[in-house]
């Protein structure tokens, strides 16, 4: 691994490279992580390799285990649903206040990321597709402005961008998404924050429905 002087401390550098290879399963979930190994591997020494995976465990993308070591997180059915339950009544809520307090500019914004969203999902671009939903998703929680909210949001999806992808390949997963998007887009531009907050959740338990 070629490092470069910047203003981040390498162990940042190292968590980003790790989640990586998490999200893309070159590191498989309930794996262990050979710190040594990995260290080399890298050309870094234990000491930000250790950082990197203490970074990963606050995220829950990593699981330590007592005099065991560290292990990629492997995602129980229960966790996914207490996951959504919690990101259902947060993300319902940023999408009510987002009705609320967005500007017509940041109402623009998301029409804009929506158009994306529905070419994305005309053209079966699935992980095109996850990353401009992941933006829609964001820019609404942006427009909230609720940082505490958001911070744990943006934690527990991380840990579900290890079974979201397979989510979206679920049959009619795609365009069944896409039609509850329009949905809250819908509400937004109405500033119906009731709606907005509904049909949000509703989206969320659909999702969950999508990875049984």
């Amino acid at each position: 691994m070629n490092t470069k002087l910047n203003n981040r401390p390498l162990y940042e550098d190292v968590a980003d490279r790790l989640r990586e290879q998490i999200f893309s399963k070159q590191l498989a979930p309930s794996s262990w992580l050979d710190e040594q190994s990995l260290a080399d591997q890298f050309g870094i020494s234990r000491t930000p390799m250790r950082e990197a995976i203490k970074v990963l465990a606050s995220e829950g993308l990593v699981t330590i285990k007592m005099r065991r070591g560290a292990y990629v997180t492997e995602v129980a059915r229960k966790d996914l649903e207490q996951i959504f339950t919690i990101l259902s009544l947060l993300e319902g809520q940023a999408a009510k206040e987002t009705a609320i307090k967005a500007t017509e500019a940041e109402l623009n914004m998301l029409d804009h990321l929506h158009h994306r969203l529905e070419k994305a999902a005309a053209d079966r671009d699935i992980e095109q597709f996850f990353e401009i939903n992941g933006k829609f998703h964001e820019l609404i929680q942006e427009i909230a402005g609720n940082k505490w909210m958001n911070s744990v949001i943006a934690d527990l999806r991380k840990v579900l961008k290890l079974h979201r992808r397979d989510s979206l390949t679920s049959t009619g997963r795609l365009q069944n998404s896409l039609v509850e998007h329009r949905e809250i887009l819908r509400a937004l531009l109405k500033r119906d924050e009731q709606a907005a907050e509904a049909v949000m959740r509703k989206h969320l338990a659909h999702g969950l429905e999508a990875l049984r």
